[in-house]
């Protein structure tokens, strides 16, 4: 009997302490937190609100139920979103933004309680598309059509500068701002396509005017030289007679009858009525 109390007695201290150790082991994993590489720590306190104080990286304590920790990512994230906007002359353009952002601060010094209270731990999702629509409609109606691609760096430049200057507002650090695309549209690529094609038909008209004019300006020549012979033959017809012109005559006779020998298909006959007279009587006969 005695022995079964003492083992009734000693379970029950297990138990006990059992107990009290989980129950201190669940304050004590209550009452710590820690904070990852490239992260920091809110913490809310319930009678004190927003603490100013920032933690850093590491295992931390804080009193269970009264204080709440909040964890913000300090390392730069990409963002990217966007705009259609329009242009000084009227058209619409798409453009596709993409920025690197990140938290305003250092190690001892940051903003991270003024933004948890204000903006929330999704700070840069609310304020980062708005304000980057803003500055990009503010920055392309300075600008026609064309100029987007003929002055793509200056537009680029503007919309950093504004977009940065502008984030500073809300405590967000902008490190690097980027057009990655940019498209017109179907109208205005309609006609750009257009305007191709006649800058193609004007340098084909244009080469055709200076073939022609090149044309007229051979055949000017080419006359020139004709008359110029004329002249000379004239001359020398005038000052020699007309020797030079029968002689002319006779190569020129020469030359085709040289032609003409070469042609099975010439037959020469004497000229006069005495040429039947060496045909065959047969053949005449026959006829």
């Amino acid at each position: 009997m005695g022995s079964s109390q003492a083992a009734v007695s000693f379970l029950t201290n297990v138990a006990r302490a059992a107990f009290g150790l989980g129950a201190a082991a669940t304050a004590l994993n209550a009452s710590l937190y820690t904070v990852d590489g490239g992260q920091r720590a809110v913490i809310f306190d319930r009678l004190r609100g927003v603490m100013e104080e920032t933690v850093s990286e590491g295992t931390h304590f804080l009193v269970p139920w009264l204080q709440k920790p909040f964890i913000f990512d300090i390392r730069t994230r990409p963002h990217t979103f966007s705009s259609i906007s329009g242009t000084k002359d009227l058209q619409m353009v798409n453009l596709t933004l993409r920025v690197l952002s990140r938290p305003e601060g250092d190690e001892c010094v940051t903003r991270l309680p003024y933004i948890f209270r204000h903006l929330g731990l999704e700070y840069d999702e609310k304020v980062l598309p708005s304000i980057g629509n803003e500055v990009l409609k503010a920055v392309v109606a300075q600008f026609n059509a064309d100029q987007l691609l003929t002055e793509r760096p200056h537009v680029s430049a503007l919309v950093r500068e504004s977009l940065i200057q502008r984030a500073k507002e809300f405590n967000i650090i902008l490190d690097d701002v980027a057009i990655t695309h940019l498209s017109y549209g179907a109208e205005f690529s309609r006609a750009v396509e257009q305007k191709q094609v006649a800058q193609q038909e004007a340098e084909r008209s244009k080469f055709v005017v200076m073939k022609a004019d090149q044309e007229r300006r051979a055949a000017i020549i080419r006359a020139e030289g004709e008359s110029e012979a004329a002249k000379l033959i004239s001359e020398a017809t005038a000052a020699a007679g007309m020797g030079l012109i029968e002689l002319r005559r006779i190569e020129a006779s020469r030359e085709i009858a040289a032609t003409l020998s070469r042609n099975p298909n010439v037959a020469y006959l004497p000229g006069g009525q005495q040429a039947l007279l060496a045909l065959n009587p047969a053949m005449l006969g026959g006829r």
